[in-house]
């Protein structure tokens, strides 16, 4: 894929939560590209920034946080538009029309005292020139396209009637009401069984066909990462460190704390009785980063005086095909 390919570009973002005890750098320093029609997972410990980040490309993140620096270029068709210092008027224009986004718990994030087909119809009405009934079908139809029985009632109930799995179809079906060109999801299958989480991700994969969308997938679950990613980012105390095809990624990580990732996913054909390998030691307090490379207390391969010391950079490093970044000073040795 080439240059024109890219819908989003995030550049040095740093978003940064201003608290009594001091600063908490959520993001610090993202880099990331999202082409059009390809599903990009983000993936990492709790903690390490992913919703955060994903809150910051809208511009809805909550205070005491704010975003520092950094850019964010969405691609549109009549040219790129800068995010970051985008006027109130123009991002509520982005919004769910460019860009839509499926939170974590809908329960949070849906109105209790509307009924799911007013809160879809405000949607569409907000962003289209149409009437409040042709706004009341399409909530009808994408209901139904994203598989929630008998619509034409459904449209009508309150998100408390509903279960988790089909609120969150419903949300899915508020998001993508005015046919966006990138979705977000983040953790939309987290608090889910995993008979309806493997149903929300075959919709999402079919959805994402039939209206040719780019996916950001937030989630701590490799598994999930691995059935639907084209290309994974690994974030660790808000940075990515490392960026590359899904397959790659997966198949053959770079990074240690990638590489630690990996080792501690259960896996069949695994001998009974053996211990799953956990990820020695703790996630930094978030106002205890440590000097240099933040995974550097907790990584088999530390360098003493050298990764305690140089904060590493987000490198390219050779590849047969594809893009591949990797933030590890091991590598930078390398060039």
């Amino acid at each position: 894929m080439g240059a024109d390919d890219v819908l989003l570009e995030i550049e040095d973002l740093r978003t940064h939560f201003l608290m009594d005890d001091g600063v908490i750098a959520a993001v610090d320093g993202v880099d990331l590209r999202v082409r059009r029609g390809e599903t990009l997972a983000i993936v990492g410990e709790s903690g390490c920034g992913k919703s955060v980040m994903a809150r910051s490309i809208l511009r809805l993140v909550d205070r005491p946080g704010r975003i520092e620096g950094g850019r964010i270029t969405l691609h549109r068709d009549g040219g790129p538009v800068e995010l970051v210092g985008a006027p109130s008027r123009l991002l509520r224009e982005i919004r769910w029309r460019d860009i839509a986004m499926v939170f974590q718990e809908p329960m949070a994030s849906l109105s209790l005292v509307h009924t799911i087909g007013s809160q879809i119809v405000e949607a569409v009405r907000l962003h289209e020139n149409v009437g409040k009934a042709a706004a009341r079908r399409r909530a009808i139809e994408m209901l139904d396209r994203v598989g929630i029985p008998m619509p034409q009632r459904r449209v009508d109930s309150y998100p408390f009637e509903l279960s988790g799995g089909m609120r969150q179809r419903a949300m899915i079906a508020m998001a993508l009401s005015c046919r966006p060109s990138l979705l977000i999801a983040d953790e939309p299958t987290t608090a889910l069984d995993v008979t309806t989480q493997a149903q929300i991700l075959e919709l999402l994969r079919d959805l994402q066909d039939e209206f040719g969308m780019a996916i950001m997938l937030i989630t701590h679950d490799l598994g999930v990462a691995a059935q639907v990613a084209d290309t994974m980012a690994v974030m660790y105390l808000g940075r990515v460190v490392e960026y590359g095809t899904a397959e790659q990624v997966l198949g053959e990580p770079r990074h240690p704390y990638a590489q630690a990732l990996l080792r501690s996913m259960p896996r069949l054909g695994r001998a009974a009785r053996t211990r799953l390998t956990a990820i020695k030691g703790m996630v930094p307090p978030p106002y205890a980063r440590p000097a240099g490379c933040a995974f550097h207390p907790r990584c088999d391969r530390v360098v003493a005086g050298r990764c305690d010391v140089a904060e590493p950079r987000l490198i390219p490093v050779s590849e047969p095909a594809g893009d591949r970044e990797v933030s590890c000073l091991l590598y930078e040795e390398d060039k």
